[in-house]
């Protein structure tokens, strides 16, 4: 239901999605839009989450796959399900994955860095007033022990022979094994904020790596020629001091990750990056990944479905930039290309990945609601048959919130479920059985956090007995009959579709009186000629002065 709703088709000579402005709504503010357009190069499916400008009961930031550079890989529906219980989230993959399984270009969350950038592609930062960077950084760090300040080569990762890195927590449990490696242990050491003076004090050393990383501590390992260095001027007790800058600084940056290539400066396309990647890469039409900035901040996360010929193509690069400016970013930079691209929504997948199957992957760059959520009620219909006769309702609160929530019924009256009740986070459940007037019923959840902010929810579902059993032979040959049962008089209309929802046939809306009815089908196209067998879905529609509701049956159709 929510990829039908959310499809736009566009059939143009080029690939031209419409601004992302409207779409079904996950979350308040945020929306979803699925386009399909028709190109020279094929068919290509775009999926576009639209999100306010970062800030409040917002944010973007990308979330490691089990906590650490070296954790693992997971699927971004699982790492949303990690979060789930501090926020709402909703995202794309992220970054390139290098060959041991950590993310390729720069690592930094909560304002403190945990990997460098890749200077010869862009990094793509958050900074505290939710504007976008997208920038070729570079790092320049230093380490100083009882000698002369020394090169820190990098960060979290093995460091080559000449090099010194430094470890901390969000590498994992210990340092890696490095042949001949020196190690200095600082048991107290700051949190490595980018830019800043950091001081630690050695409490051991020790040679081959492998060594534990100390909990709020860090350590120092050097490998061939550096390794002489390191165990002369940094015995036991010796105070290190370091530095890991930023060119350019990118001062008040929260939040980042690496990617590439850029592909929105100020609003134009870019054509040609000079970054560091292959004309294959760029050049090949394919699923991929990317995020922008409009010129209002909203954020814009994009998912292009590729590799799967008849389904959806794919773009190349500068096809997805010419993309996002379309959609009205003036800042956008590309992320994870192929397999690997994914689409999600609170643990759900969005797109159809072109491995198939969903993948693994080392982060994911997600929207964070932090106000009440409620899902869409699970019965978005309720006719007074068996089983449609109640409607389960839930909403889920992140922080200590004081909530109020109300049913609306069609005539305005209000019902309420809770008034002010103060609950601590998780989920509360309701259920609603007593529905006194026919209509588009409306639950309202409003919750003031611990924090004094106010987020509010509105879900709407329809108490309508007007259709009542609708059946359709399970299999049929050359025509279909659909039937069912008015309670009162009723415009209706049958549409018939594929399985996943593209309108084969709608045959003209028909005036009918209450009572048992059918509307028949001849198993033709609107040409004229025959569908071609298959499973299809019996799609009826029903207005009358209640409103309008639908009902839907899947059978079997053979010619």
């Amino acid at each position: 239901m929510l990829a039908r709703a959310a499809i736009i088709l566009v059939l143009t000579a080029a690939f031209a999605p419409t601004a992302a402005a409207q779409g079904t709504q996950l979350l308040p503010g945020v929306t979803y839009d699925r386009t399909v357009s028709f190109t020279p190069h094929g068919v290509v499916v775009v999926h576009v989450i639209t999100a306010p400008r970062p800030g409040g009961l917002y944010a973007l930031a990308p979330v490691l796959a089990r906590g650490t550079l070296t954790g693992g890989l997971e699927p971004v529906t699982q790492i949303e399900r990690d979060v789930s219980q501090t926020a709402t989230a909703v995202g794309i993959d992220g970054d390139f994955v290098r060959a041991d399984g950590r993310p390729s270009g720069i690592w930094i969350d909560g304002g403190l860095i945990a990997q460098p950038p890749l200077a010869s592609r862009s990094s793509i930062g958050i900074d505290a007033t939710g504007t976008l960077h997208v920038d070729r950084v570079k790092l320049f760090g230093i380490w100083q022990g009882t000698g002369q300040r020394r090169t820190l080569a990098g960060l979290n990762a093995p460091p080559a022979p000449g090099q010194t890195v430094l470890f901390t927590a969000a590498y994992g449990p210990r340092t890696p094994a490095v042949a001949g490696a020196a190690e200095a242990v600082l048991g107290v050491f700051p949190p490595t904020a980018p830019n800043a003076d950091l001081a630690g004090v050695v409490t051991a050393t020790a040679v081959g790596g492998g060594e534990p990383i100390p909990p709020g501590g860090a350590v120092l390992m050097a490998a061939g020629g550096a390794a002489a260095k390191l165990q002369a001027e940094a015995p036991v007790g010796t105070s290190i001091h370091s530095r890991l800058g930023l060119q350019p600084a990118w001062d008040g940056v929260i939040a980042a990750l690496g990617g590439g290539p850029v592909l929105v400066r100020g609003g134009k396309a870019v054509f040609r990056s000079l970054e560091d990647f292959t004309n294959d890469q760029v050049g090949a039409r394919t699923a991929r990944a990317a995020v922008g900035q409009l010129a209002d901040g909203r954020i814009v996360l994009v998912a292009v479905d590729g590799g799967r010929p008849g389904y959806s193509s794919g773009l190349t690069s500068f096809e997805l930039a010419q993309a996002l400016v379309r959609l009205g970013a003036v800042t956008a930079a590309g992320l994870d290309t192929g397999d690997d691209v994914t689409a999600a929504f609170d643990g759900r997948l969005l797109n159809r990945p072109s491995g198939r199957t969903e993948r693994g992957v080392k982060e994911a760059l997600l929207v964070h609601y932090f106000g009440v959520y409620a899902p869409e009620p699970a019965l978005p219909l309720l006719t007074g048959e068996p089983g449609l006769t109640a409607e389960p309702l839930s909403y889920k609160i992140v922080r200590p919130s004081t909530v109020t929530s109300t049913l609306v019924g069609p005539d305005g009256a209000q019902h309420a479920l809770e008034g002010a009740v103060a609950h601590t986070p998780g989920t509360y459940v309701f259920t609603a059985t007593t529905f006194d007037h026919e209509g588009t019923w409306r639950w309202d959840v409003s919750a003031v956090d611990d924090l004094g902010r106010t987020s509010t929810i509105e879900r709407t579902f329809r108490f309508d007995t007007t259709l009542q059993g609708l059946t359709v032979p399970r299999s049929a040959r050359a025509a279909v009959s659909a039937g069912f049962t008015l309670t009162r008089p009723a415009q209706v209309t049958l549409r018939i579709e594929t399985a996943s929802g593209v309108l084969l046939r709608a045959l003209p809306a028909a005036t009918l009186q209450a009572g048992a009815q059918s509307i028949r089908w001849d198993g033709r196209l609107p040409g004229g000629s025959l569908a071609f067998a298959g499973t299809y879905i019996a799609h009826l529609l029903v207005a009358s002065e209640v409103g309008t509701s639908e009902r839907s049956v899947s059978f079997r159709y053979r010619r």
